[in-house]
């Protein structure tokens, strides 16, 4: 499972493909959640994108999202504290 819960808090365990065309949740890999990113990995563009985009998609302030481990790595943690709401892609994912 690529997500789990602990209170409000919502961890992710995440597969980032940096560089592409556009930025979106494409489903699964693994137990993992795959997201596409159209920054390069350098200098923290990445996942200073992947913050923003997941802010977006949860409805949070990106302050209530930390990459907990992997920040060097395609392979990221992320938790996100009390998300407002869903990206569709999950909700169809859970469903499965």
């Amino acid at each position: 499972m690529f997500f789990r819960w602990e209170g409000k808090t919502l961890y992710l365990d995440c597969s980032i493909q940096p560089k592409v065309r556009e930025t979106c949740i494409t489903g699964k890999i693994g137990d993992r959640l795959k997201i596409r990113l159209t920054a390069a990995p350098t200098d923290g563009k990445a996942n200073k994108q992947l913050i923003k985009f997941l802010a977006d998609q949860f409805q949070v302030k990106q302050s209530a999202i930390k990459i907990i481990s992997g920040h060097a790595s395609r392979l990221k943690s992320v938790c996100i504290n009390h998300p407002n709401a869903f990206p569709d892609p999950i909700n169809l994912i859970q469903d499965r």
